[in-house]
């Protein structure tokens, strides 16, 4: 746990949970090189290219069949080191090149040293900390991937004397604070004492707001992240350090502190404003969108050993025992545009 959260704890008492992850990810991202076989996690993009380019041609295909509207918000929260959008904007480039052309690239990011590193990467990007900022004058293309698995999360957990908020103390939970029982949904509120309910307001009022903004401004959203339908019971709340699980409340500000997000509750926050497509298993989006058919034209023209490596990668990203349905996709746009590639009908 590092000292200012300590110190608040000292200072104000027990810490809501998702005011500690808050403190904890402001730390974390600014003093910490997370991603890759160096860092605490390996993401998606990271693990082939092939995903960041079915990414971008997922959006070019769907902006082509919405009548090519020029220009328009490239929009990507959390963009990491980039390698996601320059993926994403190479295989555009090949593909479809008016689609590049017409791209106004925006990105969401916080921490001044990411922000850095995707300000090399990408020169001519404009740089937001908030969704608010974004210009309202073009239709918006938003992609996030293991973005809304890292914004902060409030847990409830069942006691003998009904619902708590579990907040953060020096040595270990706190359930002292009763908990709002509208916010927890009825069909689980008789749970046994000791169970545990997530609730992300946090991603549930950026996808709400994404989708406002695409209603009023045309385009769609894409989002991937390891997830579930619920609602549910569970703590999924976990840290990694350097590949390796890890004590979430000793490791605060020090790793990589996420939970699983509920689809179900990003697709209910999007559906007021858009029409929504998914939840559906990662896998079975990459597949459909050509990832073998890729992976092939990449093999044909590699060593062996390289050969193995992109069949280890398709494999791990579209599996069902590994990636493929862990990660969950999620697509959303606004009315009168063309169904996403990919998926089935609305569930709108």
């Amino acid at each position: 746990m590092i000292k200012e959260i300590a110190e608040t704890i000292e200072r104000d008492g027990p810490l809501p949970l998702a005011r500690a992850m808050a403190l904890a990810a402001n730390h974390y991202y600014a003093t910490r090189e997370p991603f890759g076989t160096t860092g605490d996690f390996v993401t998606s993009p990271e693990i082939s290219q092939i995903f960041g380019e079915l990414v971008g041609l997922f959006f070019a295909d769907l902006w082509a069949r919405a009548g090519s509207p020029s220009p328009f918000l490239l929009v990507e929260a959390g963009p990491g080191r980039g390698t996601l959008m320059a993926d994403m904007l190479r295989a555009c480039r090949h593909a479809l090149p008016a689609f590049a052309e017409a791209a106004q690239l925006h990105l969401i990011e916080q921490s001044p040293r990411l922000r850095a590193i995707q300000q090399r990467a990408f020169p001519s990007a404009i740089f937001h900390e908030r969704l608010d900022t974004l210009p309202t004058d073009a239709p918006l293309l938003f992609v996030a991937n293991e973005f809304l698995d890292a914004l902060p999360l409030t847990q409830f957990e069942r006691t003998d004397l009904g619902w708590a908020l579990r907040a953060v103390t020096a040595d270990g939970w706190d359930l002292s604070t009763p908990a709002n029982i509208q916010l927890v949904p009825e069909e689980i509120r008789d749970a046994v004492p000791g169970s545990v309910y997530e609730r992300n307001f946090a991603a549930e009022t950026l996808v709400a707001g994404v989708a406002r903004r695409i209603a009023a401004q045309g385009g769609a959203a894409l989002i991937i992240d390891y997830g579930y339908s619920g609602p549910a019971l569970g703590d999924t709340l976990q840290s990694i350090h350097h590949g390796q699980f890890a004590d979430v409340l000793q490791t605060l500000g020090e790793a990589d502190i996420s939970a699983h997000v509920d689809f179900t509750a990003m697709a209910r926050a999007a559906r007021p404003h858009a029409t929504v497509y998914g939840p559906i298993d990662q896998g079975v989006l990459l597949l459909a969108l050509g990832i073998r058919a890729r992976a092939d034209r990449l093999r044909a023209a590699a060593s062996i050993e390289t050969r193995a490596e992109i069949e280890a990668a398709v494999a791990r990203l579209t599996s069902p025992g590994s990636m493929g349905r862990l990660f969950q996709a999620l697509a959303f746009t606004a009315p009168g545009w063309p169904q996403p590639s990919g998926f089935p009908t609305s569930t709108r």
